[in-house]
């Protein structure tokens, strides 16, 4: 049974960094697509970067490029997500997710495995 669970989140400043972590467990992941994503309050849970384990290629969301950056550990079996220049509209509960197969670019409909979600909230 694959099992995410995510840390990291809590409060920051606008401009602030954050960096989130996701621990996989249960299965191998070297042909496991790893993802975050992440729902603000009332709107829809959009995509926010994903990245192949077995060769690291990573693909993120226009709006986070540049400030985002995903990142996998081998030997710790996580996939981190590491935040910088903060702003509000980042405020949102993240998710880590699992799919075995596909590409980088697939549509979050076709992820199987989520974690819990951890809260992030920039304050302006």
């Amino acid at each position: 049974q694959v099992q995410l669970v995510e840390s990291g989140g809590g409060l920051v400043q606008t401009g602030g960094s954050l960096r989130l972590s996701c621990a996989a467990s249960g299965r191998t992941f070297s042909s496991y697509i790893m993802g975050w994503f992440r729902q603000a309050p009332g709107k829809e849970r959009e995509f926010v970067a994903a990245i192949k384990w077995s060769s690291g290629a990573k693909y993120y969301a226009d709006s986070m490029r540049g400030r985002f950056t995903i990142s996998r550990d081998n030997a710790k079996n996580t996939v981190d997500l590491q935040m910088i220049s903060l702003k509000p509209e980042d405020t949102a509960v993240y998710y880590c997710a699992a799919k075995e197969g596909g590409t980088i670019v697939d549509p979050i409909r076709t992820y199987d495995y989520w974690g819990q979600g951890t809260q992030v909230t920039v304050s302006s």
